[in-house]
Parts: structure tokens; C-alpha cells; sequence
């Protein structure tokens, strides 16, 4: 198993997440997808960003997407319960993908969700396969972007879309860790919005729609951080997460990070 798996197994997931789900009064055997919401989106700003990012993706129910990188499948559940679309989850955690699995027998989404282990920069899937691609928070933990974005690019249609949420590097400014991608420094790949827009381009893209949107996912970080405690949230199988996300909230206030949600489309 590489680095970029092994930072995200515990071997525990599953049991913790259904500690947390009882802790908050949840019954595993009627679990509707929406209570889920809470600890299932491991990428900076949840469910909120994930709307938002879906809405300008453009999905409809006759779309077929890829979740690449999904983690333990918040999106894909999103998708697939808000369209009813076909949804291809692929992360490198077999742990994740397992947890992934479960979760979606337990919301009734099992049968509209194909979760398949494999790595991002080389996937076992047919070219001209999908009409949309979701990467949120993959890039910081891949060093060959382009291998990431030229295999999204692959196994798009024609006209298919990209639609990504990531974190950049910001100023320069030394980072803090634990982040809730990398215990250090070795472990995380990050690139300025310059680089990663280059990145995109370079691999057969046009760049439709390109925000910074770092002050506002700041201000809902701090807010969530001043929620009071709550059993559901990614700190409930995320080792050390509130040291982790207190370090990515500090960092995305003083500019050493920047946050950065596109959408880009390839015509062959």
C-alpha cells in the first residue's frame, strides 16, 4: 500500500462511524442519506462547498459520473440520491472503499453506486466513459498532476467536465501540520492556483469557471470550528482532525493556502 493510502487507514472507520452515528440518536437501520451529511464530505467547507460545485457541474439524472477520489462516497451519495445518476466512486483506501460500500447498503444506494479501489493517476476505467469528473482535495496528495488530470481527461466524453475543489498553496508561508491531508510536509504535493490552472490546461482542458474562494470557505471553517461539539463530523474516524483542521482554518485566514473551485471542459 503507498503513502497516500496508508495516511488515511485506521482500521477502525467503520466502527467509529457507527459510534458516532448512535452517539447522535441516528438508527443504522433506517439511515436516510441526508444524515449522513455531516461526516461524510472530507474535503474543505462539506456539504455546502459540494452543492455548490454540483450545481455548476451541471449534473442531471442521465449523467454518468465519476467521484475520483471519493473517500468514503459523500458525494456519490449525494449524486445518486439527489439525481438518481449512475455514479463511479474510486479512491486508493481500500479501507474507504470498504466504508464507502457499507454506507451506501445502509442508505438504499447501494445498487446506483459502483465503489471500485484503484489510483487516480492510472485507472481501470474505459475511455469516454463519463460526462462529468469530481476531484475535491486529490491534487495535494498527488506529485504527477499531470497523470491525475490527463487520466480524467481520458476517460471523459467528448465535451465532459471536470469539476474540482482543491487546496493551494498560498504565499509561501511555512505550513503547519498535522493538515487533514498530510501528516507532513514529504506527504503533501501542493502547487500555486498558477500551477494547478497550468496543470488543467496542460492536460487537454478549457477552464470554464475559476474562483478563489478562499476568504469565504475561511469564514465558514471558523464558524463550524466555533459550533459546539457534535458527534458527527469528520473528527469522528479522522485521527488528531481538530488539530488538523484548526492548522487548514489558520492557514486559509492568513493566505499561506488558497482555496480554488473550477469547472473545465475538453472537446477532442
Amino acid at each position: 500500500m503507498t503513502e497516500r493510502a496508508t495516511h488515511y487507514r485506521t482500521g477502525s472507520v467503520q466502527h467509529d462511524i457507527t459510534q458516532a452515528l448512535v452517539a447522535a440518536g441516528k438508527s443504522l437501520d433506517d439511515l436516510k442519506p441526508a444524515e449522513l451529511a455531516m461526516l461524510e464530505d472530507y474535503h474543505t467547507g462539506g456539504r455546502l462547498v459540494t452543492v455548490q460545485l454540483v450545481d455548476l457541474a451541471g449534473v442531471t439524472p442521465e449523467s454518468r459520473v465519476l467521484d475520483d477520489g471519493a473517500g468514503i462516497g459523500g458525494t456519490a451519495r449525494y449524486l445518486a440520491d439527489r439525481f438518481g445518476c449512475s455514479v463511479t466512486a474510486v479512491d486508493l483506501s481500500a479501507e474507504y472503499c470498504e466504508t464507502a460500500r457499507w454506507l451506501n447498503g445502509l442508505v438504499g444506494l447501494g445498487d446506483r453506486i459502483d465503489v471500485r479501489q484503484g489510483d487516480v493517476t492510472a485507472l481501470q476505467l474505459e475511455d469516454d466513459s463519463f460526462d462529468i469528473v469530481f476531484s475535491q482535495h486529490v491534487q495535494m496528495n498527488v506529485a504527477r498532476k499531470d497523470l491525475l488530470y490527463g487520466e480524467a481527461r481520458r476517460v471523459l466524453r467528448d465535451g465532459g467536465r471536470l469539476a474540482l475543489w482543491d487546496i493551494a498553496a498560498g504565499d509561501g508561508g511555512e505550513l503547519d501540520y498535522p493538515l487533514p491531508w498530510a501528516d507532513g510536509p514529504e506527504h503533501s504535493h501542493l502547487v500555486t492556483p498558477e500551477d494547478l490552472r497550468a496543470e488543467i490546461e496542460g492536460a487537454g482542458f478549457t477552464v470554464e469557471h475559476w474562483a478563489d474562494l478562499t476568504e469565504q470557505v475561511g469564514d465558514v471553517m471558523r464558524t463550524i470550528q466555533g459550533l459546539p461539539p457534535n458527534p458527527l463530523g469528520l473528527h469522528a474516524f479522522v485521527p488528531s482532525f481538530r488539530e488538523r483542521g484548526k492548522h487548514l482554518t489558520e492557514a486559509l485566514t492568513d493566505g499561506r493556502l488558497r482555496a480554488i473551485q473550477a469547472v473545465a471542459t475538453i472537446s477532442r
